[in-house]
């Protein structure tokens, strides 16, 4: 075991700050990765602040992790120093239960091991991410980085990329389809990228009158899902709706877009939604309600390259370490476009140790 430099929160009501923490040393099968960039998910607020009341602290978040490899085990093929790689939102699975056979490692029936805030299943301690100066984490859960893109726009893929990336793939989007994405944030810009690439036309519904622009820009529609005139004037027209909106709302208004057997895929939204689902929008158009959460790691590489493939990568805003706090406050306020990605070079050694 080896400390190295971090930024945690240490209570649900403390801003994070600098924290020293214990990694594993690497192991047979493990890759040490030398953090470059880690971006921001909005999951990392809530998990900081304890909003689902699941959170274990000291806490480091981070799970859109890209950087370079500095040790590898002696049964490590795939991998050597110098490669530019990535970490998404797990490190770990069971590896041999139905889900983990079929490459859906999310999905795993004895649990993924989350990269924060869950239990390390080689040491049994506290998983930390990606806002520290190294990680090390079994091979299975490493992602080769094409060199085609540029690694900061690139981080957030391992965690917006793939969540929007697999329910598209999925339910098999392309061309000749008409798909509408609710909000146009971290989620939202990325599955405008993507739907697009893959052929299909889309639409963004948006409460942001300013994100009017943007989403043109992106090549989209846009539709302010507050006009509700215009809201009529688009039901029964979408094949397939990925909704991104991160809270409990009113998924109602969305279902009514879908044409005969279309479907929505909720991403965002872990808690009850208010007001519930009107059973007359589904049962009348023969619709479905869907969810979808992030992706296996065999598809994650697949995501990966086909963004090097397309030119596709996150919009970004560069941050050092110490401006996180202002970035949380930032994003409760939808104050950004459209993530914010960290340059771990701005971790000075707090402390010595390392």
């Amino acid at each position: 075991m080896y400390r190295t430099n971090a930024y945690a929160a240490q209570s649900a009501d403390q801003p994070l700050g600098p924290f020293q923490i214990t990694r594993r040393e690497v192991g047979p099968h493990d890759v040490r990765i030398d953090i470059l960039y880690c971006g921001v998910c909005h999951t990392d607020l809530h998990h900081v602040r304890n909003d689902w009341e699941s959170s274990s602290y000291p806490m480091v978040p981070g799970h859109e992790i890209v950087g370079l490899v500095s040790k590898v085990g002696k049964h490590v093929a795939d991998f050597k120093s110098g490669d530019t790689v990535g970490v998404g939102c797990m490190v770990d699975s069971c590896q041999h239960c139905e889900a983990c056979a079929k490459g859906l490692e999310q999905y795993c029936l004895n649990a993924p091991t989350w990269t924060y805030g869950d239990l390390d299943r080689v040491t049994g301690q506290l998983t930390f991410g990606g806002y520290s100066k190294r990680i090390v984490v079994t091979e299975k859960f490493v992602i080769k980085i094409p060199q085609t893109l540029d690694l900061k726009a690139a981080a957030p893929l391992l965690c917006a990329g793939i969540t929007t990336y697999s329910p598209l793939r999925h339910w098999k989007i392309g061309t000749g389809h008409q798909v509408g994405i609710v909000g146009l944030g971290g989620l939202g810009h990325m599955g405008v990228k993507l739907a697009k690439a893959m052929g299909a036309h889309v639409t963004v519904f948006t409460t942001s009158p300013w994100k009017v622009d943007d989403a043109s820009r992106l090549g989209a529609d846009v539709v302010l899902s507050t006009d509700k005139e215009v809201m009529r004037q688009h039901e029964s027209s979408l094949d397939f709706i990925l909704n991104t909106i991160p809270v409990s709302h009113d998924i109602n208004p969305y279902v009514a877009l879908l044409k005969r057997d279309g479907i929505l895929v909720i991403l965002g939204a872990i808690e009850p939604l208010e007001p519930g689902l009107d059973g007359d929008l589904i049962a009348f158009r023969r619709r479905s309600v869907a969810s979808s959460l992030i992706g296996g790691i065999e598809e994650t590489q697949e995501m990966i390259n086909f963004c090097a493939e397309h030119g596709i990568a996150a919009d970004v805003e560069v941050i050092p370490i110490q401006k996180i706090n202002e970035a949380y406050d930032r994003m409760v306020k939808r104050d950004l476009k459209y993530r914010f990605v960290i340059d771990m070079a701005s971790l000075k050694q707090e402390s010595a140790g390392e």
